[in-house]
């Protein structure tokens, strides 16, 4: 089964997995199964190594720890849902190989600023072998894999979608603020009865009312969320409001730092969230300059001395009054803005190489610069413009694509982990 990294590491791939602190499980002479998924098992230690993370992480959040049989059953919960989605990985042939695997586990090292023998000392300290910790990044792997093929691929946006959610109010303002939220799902079965919804509604509604009155949303969150991110005190993480399903889009931007809303009937359940944080709303912009250059390359029958001598002369004939676009069309070996006259048309400053950026930065609108050299040769540039820009339109679409995309992948996701659940043979021995 999975177990997991120091809270100090990052995930490498699933965002919805807390990878809190862990020590070894602690041996024991009989171990017994907790839980029969389909075609294997939990077994109590794997339950016992989970639950022990889980309770340092809930106490380094300052939190107290809900009753042991409702944390065990939280706990045993997740590890039913890892299992099915690791056995639906192997039946469906995903396998991650040891390349791949030695490249992931070097990017998470060097994500937390550390060599491949740091790291081994810090899993050390944290009491979790180096071999345990490339085990818990591959099963990461596969189950990001699963939910690739079985949730991320059947997602489509339209163009026509996009167009609609650009002309709409909160598509003008996908560039506006993000919030830090966390949430409380009470579930509610697919064809539930109309007691069984009524439980549910008392449920939340008894969970919403001892928020009201000062209940800590994270504590509540671990032993009365049925959502995948329980057992981190419900944070989902950092989401735009156009991200999120109607009507918590336009919910949330009414809410303060630290408020909640009423719940929410949604296809999963009851849902209940809180606002832990918010940041930007100012405008999204970049720096655009509009240039022309002329490139002049070395070659074999022409030395670098040569190559700086016909740079200068088209210089000085430029600054005589002959026209640049000519020129350059004559001269020009940049084989993509030549014909163009030189021109590269509006371009953001850091596409350029270092060399160029410097000289066109120093380079007043208007004016021409004298002859430098890059490692692609020679130029003589012309600054026409500058302007900020919030984005292309294209990219407009694509970050509108984007958002609408995450927004049903978290629907669909809570819907395919349900579904998996419910169609799973489970049989519970704890």
């Amino acid at each position: 089964m999975k177990t997991k990294l120091s809270d100090r590491l990052r995930p490498l791939l699933v965002g919805a997995f807390f990878l809190g602190t862990l020590a070894h499980a602690e041996v024991r002479p009989l171990d017994r199964v907790v839980a029969i998924v389909d075609n294997d098992v939990i077994m109590r230690s794997q339950l016992d190594q989970r639950l022990h993370e889980v309770e340092q992480t809930i106490a380094k959040r300052g939190a107290a720890a809900p009753p042991e049989h409702v944390l065990s059953q939280q706990v045993l919960e997740r590890l039913i849902t890892e299992n099915l989605q690791l056995q639906i990985g192997e039946r469906s042939g995903i396998r991650i190989g040891d390349e791949e695997l030695n490249q992931a586990v070097q990017t998470i090292a060097q994500r937390n600023g550390m060599s491949l023998e740091q790291f081994r000392a810090a899993l050390g300290q944290d009491g979790l072998s180096f071999d345990d910790a490339r085990e818990q990044v591959r099963r990461e792997m596969v189950i990001s894999r699963v939910r690739q093929r079985r949730v991320a691929e059947r997602i489509q946006v339209s163009e026509q979608e996009v167009r609609n959610f650009l002309a709409s109010d909160l598509g003008k303002l996908q560039l506006s603020e993000e919030f830090h939220l966390a949430n409380i799902l009470i579930p509610v079965a697919d064809g539930a009865s109309p007691s069984a919804i009524q439980a549910a509604e008392r449920q939340v509604q008894d969970v919403h009312q001892q928020l009201r009155q000062g209940a800590d949303f994270a504590q509540m969150a671990i032993s009365r969320s049925a959502g995948e991110s329980a057992l981190e005190g419900g944070e989902i993480g950092w989401r735009k409001a156009a991200q999120l399903p109607s009507p918590f889009d336009s919910m949330v931007g009414a809410l303060s730092p630290g408020q909640i809303t009423e719940p929410v009937r949604t296809p999963s359940g009851f849902i209940i969230i809180k606002l832990l944080e918010k940041r930007g709303g100012e405008a999204q912009v970049r720096d655009e300059v509009h240039v022309r250059h002329i490139l002049i390359k070395p070659s074999e029958i022409r030395s670098e001395a040569d190559t700086e001598r016909l740079a200068q002369r088209l210089y000085e004939r430029i600054s005589a009054g002959e026209d640049f676009a000519e020129l350059a069309k004559s001269f020009s070996e940049d084989p993509g803005s030549a014909l163009n006259g030189g021109d590269l048309n509006w371009i953001d400053p850091n596409a350029l190489v270092p060399e160029f950026r410097e000289v066109m930065a120093n380079t007043p609108t208007g004016e021409l610069s004298k002859p430098f050299k890059s490692q692609y040769g020679w130029h003589v540039l012309e600054v026409l413009g500058r302007r900020a820009t919030d984005s292309s339109e294209k990219l407009r679409e694509q970050q509108a694509a984007n958002l609408l995309r995450n927004r049903k992948y978290d629907e669909e996701l809570q819907s395919w982990l349900r579904q998996i659940r419910d169609e799973a043979y489970v049989e519970i021995k704890l």
